[in-house]
Parts: C-alpha cells; structure tokens; sequence
C-alpha cells in the first residue's frame, strides 16, 4: 500500500505527474546507475585501460541485466548505499568481462553522475513547461492589456492598473526563471569519477583523460575538480526550484484572491465537480490554487534542506549526502505538480471584465486621489493638494458621497484643475492607468500574437 501523496492513487496526480514521476522511480534510477557503469568501461576502453571486448560486455549486460530488486534492496540495506550490491549483478551479467565493472569507481562516483542525469531529464519537463506557461501568459497579458481593474496594496484598493499589466508582471517572473534555467545547467550537468578520495589515486596519470572521456561519453561536463563535498550545485537545483515554485504560488495567491465572492474578478477554469463542496452545491473552489500553494510550501522546506546539507565533512561526508536522495527528487515531483495546476489553471482562466470595472467604482472615485492631487499641484504646491484632497477623501468617506461631488465644492480646487468637467475627468479611474500598457508591451514583446 502506498504511504505518501507522491505514490498514492488518490493523490499522485495531485501532488506529481506521470513523466515526472518516471523519471524517478526506482527502475530509472538503477537505469542510470546502469547507463554510468557502463559509460565507465566504455570510456575506459577508449583511453586503453579496459579491453574493449570487456566493455562491449558490460556495456551489453548493463542494457539487457534483469535486476532481482528484492536482492538489490536486502543488500543496499546492509551495505548503506546501492551501488556494491547492483556491482554484484552487473558483474555476474558481464560474465568474464565481470571484473572490470566499476574499475578505479567509487560508490559516490556512480550514484552523483545517476543523479545529475536524472536531475537533466528532469530540468528538461521544467523548461517545457515554463515555455508553455511563458506563451500563455503572454497571450493573456495581450488580451488584457487595457482591461482596468482595481490594483491593490496591503488589500486594499490603491490605484487602478490593467489585468494585462497584472499578468505581465507574473510573466516576468518566468522569464527571469528562464534565464535562471539556462544558467543553471552550466553549473549542474558535470559528470562524477574522481575515486574514492577524489584524486582518482586508483587510475593514477591518464586519469583526467579517462574522466573527460567518460563526461563526454554521457554528454555532460567535465568538472575543473570533484564535487564529491562540494553541493552547491545540487543545492542551487532545489533552490531554483524552490524560486520556480514561489513565483507560481504568488499568481496562485492573486488568483484565488481574485476568485473570492467578493472579488469575482476571474475564476478558474469550469469543469463538472472540480471544485465542488460535498454540502454547498454552489461552491466552486480554486483547487489548482491550493495545490500550486501547497506544492509550493513543501519545495520551500526542501531548499532549507539542502542548504543544510551543503555542509559536508572532509572529503566523504557521513549524513548530509543523504539528504539529498530524499529532497531532489520530491522537490521536482513537486514543482511539476505546480507546473501543471499553473498551465490548466491559465490556460482556461476566465476573466470577468465587467466585475473588475465594477470594482473600480466601489470607493466612489477614492482609488484615484493621487489623480486628482497630481492634477492640481502644478497650482496649489504637492503639499497643499494632497492637504486638500485628503480632507475631502475623509467627508466623503464619513457622508458616503462620491469624491468628485466633494470635490466640487472646493472652489479652490475647482479652479486648480480647470472646471468641474475637469474634476470628473481625474475622478475616472480609466484615465489613470499610468503606464500600464506601455509596460505590458515591454514585457510581451513580439510575443502573444497567435
């Protein structure tokens, strides 16, 4: 029977996806142990340290070994680690070529390359689905470029902005993400063979050309030095991650705010019972929200974990390595799960439009005071204006009357904006969009067209 969220059949799909899933399951795991193994004597053979007939052998077993998992894992639980007991199997596979297997290897060697291979396919889904959500977002930035709405800090109504300038400051979020991406991989994708102190003491001279060929073997880097105690890229992976994660849960936050009774402002995309209440038939809840919101969460603990486990003893560290086989791969799992709720959430986001102008109007003209005080400084001073604007924001507010009516009983400001007209003009919130659009455009770019 499963015992978390990640292999459940209720919630997996919730909280994962499939091909992420995949990607770190036990089978693919021992694959890449297996696809680093024989990597191993393939290189070797080219540099002449292993006959090639031998690592045509182990490279044959590695692709067609059954593994006994009930073996594997009796033996990796005496041992501590993997590797020795999948040694054994792969070994007797080999037949005579046997006892080339994992030759001048230690354990860490085999298990850091498996990881950062996976760590790629995995980084690989990531980036797929920050260009989906990069295109969508741009889309929707497009559409609702003018679409007033009331902006708001420290929730409450401050001065209106558009949905489409909204949704182009989350864009930016994932773009800078992209960039972080792309960053990142340079500092990640290095293969591990560097021995048992890392100094590859058990290969000796030739040993820097039979690990540049063994990297090149797997298409990855050669690192300047091993990084069998040195994790900041792994742990840079999971904060990126924890980076990634954050940014989709402050538009999950918006989002579900927005959805709230009050608001109505958008809505999650419908379909039959997602969402629904057991005992409120009306209910409609922001269940992609809360998933992103609490993946979200549970990625940020992750990063504190591996920033916690940087620290590392000596030159093999005895517990923090650990850590990392439980936080990289639930970290991604995780994100994925976001990635996906943030995607179909999105994607068929629906925008009301006329509640959005209808909230604009709520405080009576009060949202845009600044207008109104910006527009008569030029005349009265900044200090003065904002003196008066302010006093006739605390009448209308007291006696619950639109702010431009008391406004138009100063003749002092009346005369500074130039009329009544003048007054109604700065009282519309439409006319104070700053630069909403302009800002939007340098975000979209050429963007958002299809």
């Amino acid at each position: 029977m499963a015992s978390t969220v990640f292999d459940s059949l209720l919630f997996r799909d919730m909280f994962g996806t499939a091909a992420m899933r995949a990607l770190f399951a036990d089978e693919a795991l021992v694959g890449r142990y297996l696809e680093a193994e024989a990597a191993l004597a393939r290189a070797q053979a080219v540099v002449g340290v292993v006959p090639a007939a031998a690592a045509e052998a182990i490279d044959k077993a590695a692709k067609t070994i059954q593994i006994d998992y009930e073996r594997l894992r009796h033996e990796t639980e005496n041992v501590g680690y993997p590797i020795l007991p999948l040694v054994h199997q792969l070994s007797e596979a080999a037949g005579e070529a046997g006892g080339y297997v994992h030759w001048g290897a230690t354990t860490q060697d085999i298990m850091d390359t498996a990881n950062v291979l996976q760590i790629r396919a995995a980084l690989e889904l990531v980036d797929a689905d920050i260009e989906a959500l990069r295109v969508i977002l741009a889309k929707l930035a497009r559409r609702y470029r003018d679409t007033p709405m009331a902006g708001r800090t420290h929730l409450q109504q401050a001065l209106p902005v558009t949905f489409g300038y909204k949704v182009a400051v989350w864009l930016s979020s994932l773009d800078r993400h992209a960039e972080r991406l792309a960053e990142l991989r340079k500092r990640v994708l290095f293969g591990e063979f560097s021995g048992a102190a890392g100094t590859l003491a058990s290969i000796g001279e030739g040993g820097l050309e039979m690990q540049a060929e063994y990297c090149r073997q797997l298409d990855l880097g050669q690192p300047p030095i091993t990084w069998h105690v040195a994790r900041d890229g792994i742990a840079e992976t999971v904060t990126f991650l924890g980076l990634l994660t954050g940014s989709l849960a402050k538009i999950a936050t918006d989002v579900m705010l927005m959805m709230a009774t009050e608001f109505g402002e958008v809505s999650e995309p419908f379909a039959p019972g997602r969402g629904a209440s057991s005992t409120m038939p009306q209910k409609r809840n922001p269940i992609s929200c809360e998933l992103i919101l609490a993946s979200a969460k549970a990625v940020r603990q992750h990063v504190a974990t591996m920033l916690d486990g940087m620290v590392h003893d000596f030159e093999r560290a005895t517990g923090p390595w650990h850590l990392e086989w439980l936080a990289v791969p639930e970290s991604f799992i995780l994100t994925a799960s976001a990635l996906a709720n943030a995607r179909f959430m999105l994607d068929g986001l629906v925008v009301h439009e006329a509640r959005m102008l209808a909230n604009l109007g709520i405080t009576h003209g009060l949202i845009v005071a600044e207008a109104v005080m910006m527009a008569a400084a030029p005349v009265l001073g900044r200090q003065h204006a904002h003196d008066v604007v302010y006093a006739a924001c605390r009448t209308a507010i007291e006696d619950g009357e639109p702010l431009a009516e008391v406004l138009k009983r100063d003749a002092e400001l009346v005369k500074a904006l130039g009329g009544a007209q003048a007054i109604d003009q700065a009282c519309d919130p439409t006319n104070y969009l700053g630069l909403s659009g302009p800002m939007t455009d340098r975000v979209i770019g050429d963007r958002g067209h299809a």
